[in-house]
């Protein structure tokens, strides 16, 4: 068993210093590529001279003013078939100062043939019907079930165009 552990061993020598010739002609080559290869790197650009220009615009209107909107509201107002210009000529009513997604349908109630919607906002309770406003895009209700409120709002498109939408609002059952 011995005598098999040293001829492996021995073997295992032989191997390693057969080995070591080529690391020897490996770095010979190795040497002589660094001697024959010349890098050639471009020398960099030093940059432009940056040359700070002043503000003309800063008396002018500021895109996002409110006057700058509230001109262009008059604008689209004056126009016979804009779908918001009878929308700005009535008075606004209480349900318009909150955004949809912040009122909750509870219920309903018919009173005297008439559905009235059951509506929680800010932890007040109000009725609507068809023909009330609700939310911040000029939504009317158009009609309501025991279970959905649907509207027809008006908001503008990517191009900017004033258009119709119909949005709704469902029941919640545990609203609380």
């Amino acid at each position: 068993m011995r005598a098999v552990r040293a001829g492996l061993a021995l073997t295992a020598l032989a191997l390693l210093a057969g080995c070591a010739g080529e690391n020897d002609e490996l770095q010979a080559w190795m040497d002589q590529q660094k001697r024959e290869v010349r890098p050639s790197v471009q020398p960099l650009v030093p940059p432009k001279q940056f040359t700070p220009q002043v503000y003309q615009s800063a008396d002018g209107v500021e895109p996002f003013a409110l006057q700058k909107l509230t001109v262009a509201l008059k604008q689209e107002a004056k126009q016979p078939n804009s779908a918001l210009a009878a929308e700005l000529n009535r008075r606004k009513e209480p349900l318009e100062a909150y955004p949809l997604d912040s009122m909750t349908m509870v219920g309903s109630v018919n009173r005297k043939g008439t559905l009235y919607a059951l509506i929680k906002v800010d932890n007040l309770l109000y009725q609507v019907k068809p023909g009330d406003y609700l939310g911040q895009n000029y939504g009317k209700v158009t009609s309501i079930t025991e279970t959905e409120i649907a509207l027809r709002e008006i908001v503008q498109d990517a191009a900017g165009e004033w258009i119709e939408r119909q949005s709704n609002l469902q029941l919640q059952e545990d609203a609380r």
